[in-house]
């Protein structure tokens, strides 16, 4: 384990601390935050202990809110809840993804309002750092309770986990780690299901994917521009300013660092007097991108630092009050999830319509499809359909499931945010977004390869560098497969974009 996050009782938790996390950071807690979970603890140790009537607490869940429920029940509640929610279905998620829902949740709890038992959340946290996953179905959820009942199921050896690279039942695996089962007590089982570390955790990931690729797509979109003999005139600080988003004058900065120096574009100016939407638009559509991005992670910041369960607990074992409400409703999270899809999808919307003008004779003044002897050759016209099918499948993904709604339990949860199906879709529709990217880097470098002789952009050249370390020019058809994979490599590794940032002195998001 290389770093350890700590989660502090004076410092909020970032999206960023949550993908730390998940990527295999462990996760510590400081001596304040533990004294906020064990003092709401006490608190849910009193209310038993004064049969006062408590949602979760001593009464049945959902439609059943209104059985009471007698002292000796109370612990079996606990195990039957994980039990009678841990109904997914579907392909286990990922370990990247299951321990970022974990990592927010213990998040929540950190809050010291659940009233959750301390060595509940020892334990997950041990999950964490001894590389204990559990195995999660990755289908059956409204917003929540399904993944996070499989997940408590393994805490008291029920279910299975993934250990040092083996799926075993959970007991074992906690055997093998030197830890044992739980025994969970009034309202643990009622936590651990309830909550939004289901959409936060995806949405933390997604999050950092989404500003992952839009500085990618500044940096593909910058090679096309240049390929296609762009007008740089369109970039003009002076003209980007007076339609002052933050987001569209960083990108038409980016732009302009990444192609200074250019001696292909340096000979085109003034040739046309502007260029098509998808070249000449890029800092708008790609800024306004970046404005929702930003929009997400600042609804994230308040997530993180948010007490998401019903009921809370507050005050005192001796003054406490019990509140019943509904902060697990998971609408501003969903919501977020639909302005990020719609960002993302747009991205690889006019990446497409740049590959397509790379490829088109009748537009780009260079050979047809990228390729010379075209006719015995098709170059690279067929990845502009890979595309074209990416940007047809994120359509359909970006659709908001939010505004979607279905009645559960009996008619007392009759609004549900579909915040955790929908950050499903989101992660894959990034994964499409992934690979148009990396066509839109194939096709552009393979349309500088036709302006050899002449110098490119700075940032440009680094890039095309970058990839012909990787990918030699096509000179005749040959399996293209094999290319956009090597070009999508690149682009999912972090550190390539870190150098090439380093290497230019910027920043590209």
């Amino acid at each position: 384990m290389t770093e350890t996050v700590t989660l502090s009782a004076h410092v909020a938790p970032d999206y960023a601390d949550v993908v730390r996390v998940a990527r295999g950071a462990g996760l510590a807690l400081d001596a304040a935050v533990w004294e906020r979970i064990a003092q709401a603890r006490r608190i849910v140790d009193r209310i038993v202990a004064d049969r006062v009537t408590a949602y979760g607490i001593n009464t049945g869940l959902g439609a059943l809110s209104d059985v009471i429920l007698d002292l000796d029940q109370l612990v079996a509640l606990s195990t039957h809840t994980l039990k009678s929610h841990a109904c997914g279905i579907g392909s286990a998620l990922d370990t990247e993804t299951v321990r970022a829902i974990i990592c927010a949740q213990i998040i929540n709890y950190s809050r010291g309002h659940s009233g959750i038992s301390v060595a509940v959340v020892a334990q997950l946290q041990n999950l964490l750092n001894a590389g204990l996953t559990p195995v999660v179905p990755g289908q059956g959820s409204v917003g929540y309770l399904t993944h996070m009942a499989h997940i408590g199921l393994t805490l008291i050896g029920l279910g299975e986990l993934r250990y040092q690279g083996q799926v075993m039942s959970a007991g074992l695996a906690l055997h093998a780690a030197g830890l044992a089962p739980l025994a969970l007590g009034a309202k643990d089982g009622l936590s651990l299901v309830n909550g939004l570390p289901c959409t936060t955790g995806l949405l933390c990931l997604a999050l950092e994917q989404a500003r992952h690729l839009g500085a990618w797509a500044d940096l593909t979109g910058a090679m096309s521009f240049e390929a296609l003999q762009g007008q740089l005139l369109a970039f003009d600080p002076e003209a980007i300013g007076q339609k002052p988003y933050p987001g569209q004058i960083r990108v038409a900065g980016n732009l302009r660092a990444l192609l200074t120096d250019s001696d292909i574009l340096a000979h085109c100016q003034g040739v046309r007097t502007q260029d098509a939407l998808s070249l000449r638009s890029i800092p708008q559509i790609h800024g306004a991108a970046r404005e929702q991005i930003a929009h997400v992670q600042y609804l994230l910041g308040i997530e993180l630092q948010s007490a998401n369960d019903n009921p809370l607990v507050f005050g005192t074992p001796e003054q406490y009050r019990v509140i019943s409400q509904a902060n697990p409703h998971g609408e501003a999270m969903a919501m977020a999830v639909a302005t990020l899809a719609v960002a993302a999808a747009e991205l690889g919307a006019v990446a497409e319509r740049r590959i397509d003008r790379l490829l088109n004779p009748h537009v780009s003044g260079l050979p047809p499809f990228l390729v010379r002897n075209s006719g015995v050759n098709s170059g690279l016209m067929i990845v502009q359909y890979a595309a074209a099918s990416l940007v047809a499948e994120n359509r359909l993904l970006a659709q908001p499931m939010v505004l979607d709604n279905y009645v559960t339990s009996g008619m007392q949860e009759d609004h549900l945010s579909l915040g955790t199906p929908a950050a499903m879709n989101l992660l894959k529709l990034l994964g499409n977004l992934q690979k148009i990217l990396a066509i839109e880097y194939l096709c552009a470098a393979q349309a500088l390869h036709f302006h050899e002789g002449k110098k490119t952009g700075l940032g440009t050249g680094l890039a095309l560098a970058i990839l012909r370390a990787k990918v030699a020019p096509l000179i005749e058809d040959r399996i293209v497969a094999h290319d956009v994979a090597a070009a999508e490599g690149l682009i999912a590794e972090r550190q390539i974009l870190a150098g090439l940032e380093q290497a230019l002195g910027l920043r590209l998001m």
